[in-house]
């Protein structure tokens, strides 16, 4: 197996420039391989409450609950939007925001949030031996549950994946591994991209051993294929605070945790405006409205252009806006706090132009 030279080399040390909070290394690091190791991007307090809310939401290590809770999301337990605070604001952080931007070199208000989902991985001394068990994970590729398409050229990329740990690496384990990329002729890069269970008329295999046994079964090229792939794999040695930034095209598989523990990660993509085949992972914002204490409506409220901007909400310059919506959604949000003046000055400023 690889080392982990690669991205702990290139760990963030702390950036107070909210305009530009990865350094060039970390952005040409990932652009180029497909994935960075950063830290210290989101501010300790969030972090360190998100840790907390999540082990009293999810069952302690060691119980029954716990031992059947293996797939991946928190089935609606702790997603965006949430009414947690903290959580909220990491998805929307401006710092965050401003990374993904930088790395997919459009403008924030360009960018728009496609999952935000808080969940835990248990370790277990056994694996129960099903196929779709997430403990250890066959390498794969994640845009076919994001994309309704295939990824477009390396060189174009439409969305940033990531996952903020909120564990502690040495204790928990399951430390996320990937293959870095090496330049265009990267044979474990070979296009397209689509040498992976549950791709085309392959069968979903999650296991890591099921899976690679049913490819040496139907279809032994590609079997031959991936054991480069799993040559080259980098494990990462992840700290509490931790965010792993990557692509839905970046080879890469979940590790095993520690027998008794239990691992937190939050997991948010991004992708660009235009990249419409990309879905929401799980269930939309507006879902969120009509709860007793207005959570989504307040937030919305109170939000900044640019974050309402990564939620769907129309920005100032669209042609949504004409008298009739800017005085309905006044109504709506007036009284909760939004300001309308940036929708109403640029409404002015179009109907000034001949």
């Amino acid at each position: 197996m690889a080392n982990n030279e690669t991205l702990s080399r290139l760990k963030a040390t702390p950036v107070t420039d909210l305009a530009q909070p990865l350094t060039a290394a970390q952005i040409g690091c990932w652009q180029k391989e497909g994935a960075v190791l950063v830290s210290n991007l989101f501010p300790d307090n969030d972090v360190n409450f998100l840790h907390q809310a999540a082990s009293d939401r999810f069952p302690q290590p060691g119980t029954l609950n716990a031992d059947e809770t293996q797939d991946f999301g928190s089935a609606g337990a702790m997603n965006f939007p949430s009414e947690l605070a903290e959580f909220n604001n990491i998805v929307l952080n401006p710092r965050l925001l401003q990374a993904v931007a930088a790395l997919l070199e459009v403008k924030v208000s360009e960018l728009r949030l496609s999952q935000a989902d808080l969940w835990p991985k248990y370790g277990r001394a056994q694996k129960p031996g099903t196929s779709l068990d997430n403990s250890d994970q066959r390498i794969h590729v994640d845009y076919p549950n994001h994309s309704l398409a295939h990824p477009t050229p390396w060189s174009r990329p439409e969305a940033v994946e990531m996952m903020l740990y909120l564990s502690d690496g040495k204790t928990c384990g399951g430390g996320t591994a990937y293959v870095a990329r090496r330049g265009d002729s990267d044979p474990a890069y070979r296009w397209p991209i689509v040498d992976s269970p549950g791709i085309g008329t392959l069968d979903y295999v999650n296991d890591r051993t099921k899976a690679e046994e049913y490819l040496a079964r139907v279809k032994p090229q590609i079997s031959t294929f991936r054991s480069l792939l799993y040559e080259r794999e980098t494990q990462i040695d992840y700290d509490f605070g931790d965010l792993l930034l990557y692509r839905h095209d970046t080879w890469h598989r979940g590790n095993p945790v520690n027998p008794g523990t239990c691992r937190f990660a939050l997991n948010v993509t991004y992708r660009k405006a235009s990249a419409e085949w990309i879905s929401t992972l799980h269930i939309g914002w507006a879902w969120s409205a009509y709860h007793k204490s207005k959570f989504l409506e307040r937030l919305i409220a109170t939000c900044t252009l640019d974050q309402r901007a990564v939620l769907g909400f129309p920005q100032p310059q669209s042609d949504y806006w004409c008298d009739e919506t800017l005085a309905g959604v006044a109504a709506r949000y007036g009284a909760l706090g939004m300001d309308m003046r940036p929708y109403t000055q640029a409404h002015k400023m179009r109907n000034r132009q001949p």
